[in-house]
């Protein structure tokens, strides 16, 4: 009997998986794969809290398919060897994958298409499967090969048919085959992780979706930016690591409402950025546009940025959320990410590679482009937008919440006046005084 294999990349989900859904069509029996990619995990050894929520969504998915009469198959190496040798293992004759846009996966379904060809396997790439919607379907009539500003590829967005989630299978029959253990995250990624991170897979995330649905999303459009409020949806790590799919979401959003609306649209921005980096890859590491002056270098600003330390609470309370919880909201993101790409004057690379060490949402496409945008190589059409932590402070934490969270030193500063600690004569050995001085002050 042959069987058909489903590789899970980031698409870690029983309910609306395209790849999964074609498998189980394909053969009698489905082998779901997930191979530890021993040149990707290399590449991300210093990203303990990633490591911690993969095997977190590894187990839930194995769990998913155990209940469906299957379970999830584990090995580890390089992934074209592997799936080839467990193709001929089972008699494979189709293998079923989540299209994805990095460069790094072009090159692995280049390499699985070649490899597989040998032995009569087809290797079949399932887009709108971690996107809502198929990143090549949307193109300018201007004759570019990507949308290169985000309004008018968002009108376009919204006028594009997506598909129908697909139901869960009722049930995985899986041949006989070999399996390593779910590892240990430690095995994976090295260092400390988050004290407070948050981890989960599938089904964590739908229980969180369900909840997010049926109110939360109401107020998003009021509260999304006042980091204080903790108004949004905290579905990032689940979409990065395709526990939960974005059509689906997109599918069940009420966008009758600002808040359903306003949802919507950020997951049209995730979209947004996937078909950017599926159109040029090299921007995961290039400018996207020229950079208008050079950077600057200075280790101490870096460091004192890193730690949340640079003497500006609303920079600080947001690294520091970083640090703790493996997250923070995208408020507190764009305002640190302008203080150092902006204000600092430091290379955007050198940003992205922190979060990547400390996010847990952190993919490539999103965390990227949302630097250059920061930095104004990216997509930006206002590329000289600065952030004034102070301004930005008054309008979006003017009780000054947010920041007393995150900042117990100074806790005891009442409403805005925490913002401004240097006025209130606290102590350096407290709290550090500002690194550099902005309008405000």
């Amino acid at each position: 009997m042959t069987a058909s294999i489903v590789l899970f990349t980031r698409d870690l989900r029983v309910h609306d998986n395209p790849a999964l859904s074609a498998a189980c069509r394909d053969a009698g029996t489905v082998v779901p794969l997930f191979v530890l990619d021993t040149e990707l995990l290399a590449k991300v050894s210093d990203a303990p809290n990633r490591a911690r929520f993969l095997v977190a969504a590894l187990t839930e998915l194995d769990t998913e398919l155990r209940t469906r009469g299957g379970r999830l198959v584990v090995r580890r190496g390089r992934v074209v060897e592997e799936v080839a040798r467990l193709a001929q293992e089972v008699n494979a004759r189709s293998v079923h994958l989540a299209e994805d846009v990095t460069g790094y996966s072009a090159r692995r379904l280049t390499a699985l298409r070649e490899r597989l060809a040998r032995i009569g396997c087809a290797v079949h790439a399932h887009p709108a499967s971690i996107t809502a919607v198929d990143v090549s379907a949307l193109r300018p009539d201007t004759g570019r090969t990507h949308y290169a500003v985000f309004t008018p590829y968002f009108r376009r967005w919204v006028d594009t048919p997506m598909r129908r989630p697909l139901p869960a299978p009722d049930a995985v029959v899986v041949p006989r085959v070999g399996s390593e253990p779910i590892p240990d995250p430690a095995d994976l990624a090295t260092g400390p992780g988050s004290p407070e991170l948050a981890v989960g897979g599938e089904a964590t995330g739908r229980k969180l979706l369900e909840h997010w649905l049926s109110g939360p999303v109401c107020e998003y459009a009021a509260v999304k930016d006042m980091p204080a409020v903790d108004g949004t949806s905290g579905l990032s790590p689940y979409l990065h690591f395709g526990c939960l799919s974005a059509a689906e979401i997109v599918f069940r959003a009420d966008v009758s409402d600002a808040g359903g609306q306003a949802f919507v649209r950020q997951l049209a921005w995730r979209d947004f950025y996937h078909q950017v980096l599926a159109d040029r890859p090299g921007v995961a590491t290039a400018d996207y546009r020229p950079v208008a002056q050079s950077w600057r270098t200075d280790a101490h600003a870096v460091a004192a940025w890193r730690a949340g330390r640079t003497g500006y609470p609303m920079v600080d309370a947001g690294m520091r959320q970083l640090t703790a919880q493996g997250w923070m909201p995208g408020r507190a993101r764009l305002i640190a990410a302008s203080f150092l790409v902006k204000t600092l004057r430091v290379d955007w690379r050198v940003g992205a590679r922190h979060f990547e060490r400390w996010l847990v949402d952190a993919d490539v496409a999103n965390n990227r482009m949302n630097w250059q945008w920061m930095a104004g190589t990216g997509t930006d059409t206002r590329s000289s937008r600065v952030l004034n932590p102070l301004r930005q402070a008054e309008r979006f934490d003017p009780g000054g919440d947010y920041a007393r969270r995150w900042l117990p030193e100074l806790a005891h500063l009442p409403g805005a006046e925490i913002h401004r600690p240097w006025r209130a004569g606290v102590l350096a050995a407290e709290y550090p005084p500002p690194i550099v001085e902005f309008n405000g002050m």
